[in-house]
C-alpha cells in the first residue's frame, strides 16, 4: 500500500485521456465493474454528475445534506443514506462534489464523516473546488486510515455536467489515476492528470479566474456595443467571427435573448453562481498572495463578485455581471 500511496510530483509529466481514447459505449459498460458508486453532493453540478454515473450502469450510495436533494435518485431506486460516513461503510470508491473547503473537511473529517467508516484500500475522489492546501490535508488523514485521495474539480458547467462532457483535472497518485478514469469518464469527456494532490484544483483555480475575467470583458463589451447603437446578436456574431472570442461570447454569452439554453435566457436562474465565483477567485487572491503571483485583473475580478454578492446577485448566475454592469451607473 505504502508504494502505491508514493505522491508524484507535477514534473512526472502530463498525462491525458479523452473521449477519443474510450471504447465504445456498449463495451465500456461490459468491462466497467459495477459495483456501487458512492456520491456525496446533489447540486446543480453533482445531480446530473450522478445520473451519468447511472446512466452507465454505476448503482449509486447517495448522501446530501439537504434530503430533498436525494428523492429523484431514491425514486429511481438508488440507496439514500444518513450521513457521509454510511456512504464510506457501503462504498469502496466515492466521489465528492461540494462548495466550499469547509463543506468538504465536514464531509471527510466531521464527527459523521468519510473518515469514521472509510475501508483500506477506498479510492476517495472530491471533486469540489477547494483551496489546494486543504486537498493536501484531506490526503494525509486519508492516507492515515490506508485509503487513496484524488482532487478532481471539474470546468464546463451544468450544460456539461448534463450532457456528460466535463473536464476533469486530476491531482493525486499516479498508479491510481486509471482507477480515476473509470468512473470520471462516465462524466467527462476530458480527464487530464496533473500531478500530485492539489495540482488538480490549482488548474481549476487558475481556469476560473481566466474565466471570471473574460466573462467580465464579454459583458462590458457587450453592454458598451449595445449603448452605441449596436444589435446584441449583431456584435455577438461579430464578436465570435473575431479575435475577441471566447468561451463567454460564443457559448455562455451574458445577454438576454442573444442565446438559448444559458442562464442569461432564464434569468441568470441555475448554471455556475456569483457566491462560488467569488469564492473562487478568493482562492486564487489566497494562492496568489502564497506564492507572491502578481494578479492584478484577477484581484479586480474577485472585487467585482464580491460587490455583486453585496447587491443582491449572490444566487443568480456568474453571468449576471452584464446586469450589474447595466444598473450600476457609479463605474
Amino acid at each position: 500500500m505504502a508504494a502505491s500511496l508514493r505522491l508524484l510530483g507535477a514534473a512526472s509529466g502530463l498525462r491525458y485521456w479523452s473521449r477519443r481514447l474510450r471504447p465504445a459505449a456498449g463495451s465500456f459498460a461490459a468491462v466497467a465493474s459495477k459495483t456501487p458508486v458512492g456520491f456525496i453532493g446533489l447540486g446543480n453540478m453533482g445531480n446530473p454528475m450522478a445520473k451519468n454515473l447511472m446512466k452507465h450502469g454505476y448503482p449509486l450510495i447517495i448522501y446530501d445534506v439537504f434530503p430533498d436533494a436525494c428523492k429523484e435518485f431514491q425514486d429511481a431506486g438508488e440507496q439514500v443514506v444518513s450521513s457521509p460516513a454510511d456512504v464510506a461503510e457501503k462504498a469502496d470508491r466515492i466521489i465528492t462534489m461540494l462548495p466550499t473547503s469547509i463543506n468538504a473537511i465536514e464531509a471527510y473529517s466531521g464527527a459523521n464523516g468519510i473518515l469514521k467508516k472509510v475501508k483500506k484500500g477506498s479510492l476517495l475522489i472530491d471533486s469540489s473546488t477547494i483551496d489546494p492546501a486543504v486537498s493536501k490535508e484531506l490526503a494525509k488523514e486519508v492516507e492515515k486510515m490506508g485509503a487513496v485521495f484524488m482532487d478532481a474539480p471539474v470546468s464546463g458547467g451544468v450544460g456539461a455536467a448534463r450532457s456528460g462532457n466535463l473536464t476533469f483535472m486530476v491531482g493525486g497518485v499516479e498508479d491510481e489515476f486509471a482507477a480515476a478514469q473509470e468512473l470520471l469518464g462516465c462524466m467527462g469527456s476530458n480527464v487530464v492528470y496533473c500531478g500530485a494532490v492539489g495540482t488538480g484544483q490549482a488548474a481549476k483555480i487558475c481556469n476560473n479566474m481566466l474565466l471570471a475575467i473574460s466573462m467580465i470583458g464579454t459583458a462590458e463589451a457587450m453592454n458598451l456595443g449595445i449603448r452605441l447603437g449596436l444589435d446584441p446578436k449583431l456584435l455577438a456574431k461579430i464578436l465570435n467571427m473575431s479575435s475577441g472570442r471566447c468561451w463567454s461570447s460564443d457559448t455562455y454569452n451574458p445577454v438576454p435573448g442573444v442565446m438559448d439554453g444559458v442562464p442569461s435566457a432564464n434569468n441568470y436562474q441555475g448554471g455556475f453562481g456569483t457566491t462560488l465565483m467569488a469564492k473562487d477567485l478568493g482562492l486564487a487572491q489566497d494562492s496568489a498572495t502564497s506564492t507572491k503571483s502578481p494578479i492584478l485583473l484577477g484581484s479586480l475580478a474577485h472585487q467585482i463578485y464580491r460587490m455583486m454578492c453585496a447587491k443582491g446577485y449572490s444566487k443568480k448566475d456568474f453571468s449576471s455581471v452584464f446586469q450589474f454592469l447595466r444598473e450600476e451607473e457609479t463605474f
